[in-house]
């Protein structure tokens, strides 16, 4: 009688990397920026995830345009409801304003980056907030041990 090998099986990819939730109120400005940011410059290095507690119906277009200005294009992402399981399945929780409903589960790493809302503001005003957004994803993927690929 022939016994079955052992087999053992790879670590799934997806598992092994670490995995980021921004939370905003509205996920139309920030969070997506802090997003489009950190999958750009993590190269997929990081799982990233974006929601609000009270998603708007579109994406800034203010946010839209000052990303698009810095080579990334957030336009295909649609604002996303907060859900408990999103946030259980992060390692990091980056919360951007939104308060007493934003997620709080025992034994996660949070953070709450304080930023002015860029709803309802011109592309001049939404330019210095991404700009804040991109040198805070940076120290993150620093904490992270990702070194970024631009």
């Amino acid at each position: 009688m022939t016994e079955n090998p052992t087999t053992t099986e790879l670590p799934d990819a997806a598992a092994t990397r670490p995995s980021v939730l921004f939370v905003c109120v509205h996920n139309a400005g920030r969070s997506q920026m802090a997003a489009g940011f950190l999958t750009a410059l993590s190269g997929g290095a990081v799982e990233v995830r974006s929601a609000g507690s009270m998603p708007a119906d579109q994406i800034n277009p203010a946010a839209v345009e000052a990303m698009g200005e810095v080579g990334i294009d957030i336009r295909a992402e649609k604002p996303k409801i907060l859900t408990t399981d999103a946030v259980k399945a992060s390692d990091v929780v980056i919360t951007m304003g939104c308060g007493d409903t934003c997620p709080f589960y025992p034994g996660k790493r949070y953070e709450d980056w304080v930023l002015e809302d860029p709803a309802g503001q011109g592309v001049a005003a939404v330019r210095p907030i991404r700009d804040e957004i991109r040198t805070r994803v940076l120290t993150l993927l620093g904490e992270l041990g990702v070194e970024p690929v631009a």
